[in-house]
């Protein structure tokens, strides 16, 4: 599968956002920068549907220009104006050429959800590979308002019990993408998640 990271330019906050390029042409995640519908035109004319890990500003703040720019189908498990369809915990969408079991992840965000095939997971903010905390399995931050370790370690062990060792792509709301051993990624976060120490103690 073909995957763009269309935010990695971005000089200013914003979570990755990743262009699928393949039969159903998808968007994971919408970002904050104002230069993603233009980048997304260097790869694509079209894009066929657009799915939400969560809606924490930096995951959204450019959807509304995505939609005019692309009227693409939209897909969150929360209500948001531009949605579409809503998804839900063992629901099923299909990213570029493949098809992604929809698990759901709070902990982070309430309304938080991972995408998984048999090659790749989209993990959103609920695991990451690096992200200035840690390098090789970092965790999504739980220490603001509406957010929960507790919830984020159950999340992150619910994941791992519907994830194929066959996983070798993980494309992160932060930090770099990964390609090898994920599952050892995901399972490194649950262990430092799982600490319950601080993950920014100096913040």
């Amino acid at each position: 599968m073909e995957v763009h990271h269309v935010t990695e330019d971005a000089e200013t906050f914003t979570c990755n956002a990743f262009l699928a390029v393949g039969e159903e042409t998808t968007l994971v995640d919408a970002g904050a920068w104002d230069g993603v519908v233009d980048t997304i035109r260097e790869y694509t004319d079209d894009v066929d549907a657009v799915v939400l890990t969560h809606q924490h500003g930096d995951h959204v703040s450019q959807l509304d220009a995505v939609c005019e720019a692309f009227d693409p189908a939209v897909y969150a498990y929360d209500h948001h104006p531009q949605r579409d369809h809503p998804i839900d915990d063992g629901d099923t969408v299909q990213i570029g050429d493949e098809t992604f079991d929809v698990v759901y992840t709070p902990g982070h965000a309430d309304d938080h959800v991972s995408f998984v095939s048999e090659t790749t997971l989209f993990s959103g903010d609920v695991v990451v590979h690096d992200d200035g905390a840690f390098d090789y399995g970092s965790f999504g931050r739980t220490d603001m308002a509406g957010q929960s370790r507790e919830q984020l370690i159950e999340s992150i062990e619910r994941l791992l019990e519907q994830f194929p060792d066959t996983v070798e792509h993980m494309y992160a709301g932060h930090g770099d993408v990964f390609h090898g051993d994920v599952r050892d990624v995901v399972e490194t976060a649950l262990e430092r998640a799982e600490k319950r120490e601080p993950k920014y103690p100096d913040g």
